[in-house]
């Protein structure tokens, strides 16, 4: 399920609201742009490597004819920004509504896990690509005539960026590696994504404690950067394992880290089959109108209506 999140009059609008828990993935998109096009969009994403909370891909987009201007704002990788600095771009990235436009598409830890945890796995790639694709197809259906976007790339970048032209014939690709310290409207795309990242951790609302009145000191807030490498977030992941029904949903299942954590200091869980064998013999070994029948239909008497 994708949902489409409405602007909100928080000072991150691209966040979910107080109270409110990031339980599915969704997409924001800030008022759009009415300066003539056509124009050039950036893309680049901010939590690709932690295990804690959300992946989000932010674009940013103005008119070709804006770009001297554009450079002049302070837009850089959002990495070498100070929180307060990053913020700050956010407002401004919000400020000239006839120019600048932006919008974030926010992965879900849940989404992410179910993703890559799933049989076949949709693993971290290919959601990323999809979430860029899905923002940058959103942003034309907006009526925004694009005719360049940059693409910040980690590894082999030939490929996806041929990949994406014969997507959006018309519009000219450039994928590269560090794309948001290269390019101003990469790093505005890095700010969107980062801030919104940030301001969804901070403010993670748990659906776990939803229906427990005291829910303060239950998790500690005190999560660490996220990245598994981080001893903060090391020891908030050993103080929010429970035994029984593992960690909340902030967390990546599908991370190796939490594999090894859950196997080391959770319950273990044996699965068994229906009597003594695997579950096809529990059909084989029926005759008659018992064939094809499980132990537990034949325990609870159920019938198939055509002989009853």
């Amino acid at each position: 399920m994708s949902l489409t999140k409405q602007a909100s009059v928080a000072s991150v609008p691209s966040a979910p609201e107080k109270s409110v828990p990031l339980t599915e993935s969704y997409t924001y998109h800030g008022p759009t742009p009415t300066a003539p096009g056509p124009y050039i969009l950036g893309v680049d994403e901010a939590g690709r490597g932690p295990v804690l909370g959300p992946l989000v891909y932010g674009v940013a987009y103005c008119p070709v004819s804006w770009k001297s201007e554009l450079e002049e704002l302070g837009f850089a990788d959002s990495k070498t920004l100070n929180p307060s600095k990053r913020a700050e771009l956010l407002r401004v990235l919000s400020s000239d509504p006839e120019n600048l436009g932006w919008s974030v598409r926010v992965v879900s830890p849940q989404a992410i896990s179910r993703g890559m945890l799933k049989v076949p796995p949709t693993n971290l790639n290919k959601q990323s690509q999809d979430a860029t694709i899905l923002l940058i197809r959103e942003v034309l259906q907006r009526g925004i005539h694009l005719s360049e976007v940059y693409v910040d790339a980690l590894g082999t970048t030939t490929s996806y960026e041929n990949y994406l032209s014969s997507l959006f014939p018309g519009i000219q690709f450039t994928v590269t590696q560090k794309a948001d310290s290269k390019f101003k409207i990469v790093g505005a795309a890095s700010v969107a994504a980062k801030v919104t990242r940030d301001a969804c951790v901070e403010g993670w609302s748990f659906e776990e404690l939803q229906n427990i009145e005291a829910d303060e000191g239950v998790f500690s807030r005190d999560f660490g950067s996220g990245y598994p490498s981080d001893p903060k977030t090391q020891e908030w992941m050993k103080t929010a394992l429970h035994p029984t029904f593992g960690f909340p949903s902030l967390v990546r299942f599908s991370w190796t880290t939490v594999k090894v954590m859950l196997d080391k200091s959770a319950h273990h869980v044996k699965w068994t089959d229906e009597g003594q064998g695997p579950s096809f013999a529990a059909f084989g070994s029926n005759r008659g109108r018992d064939k094809d029948r499980t132990t537990v239909a034949k325990d609870l008497c159920l019938h198939s209506v055509g002989i009853l």
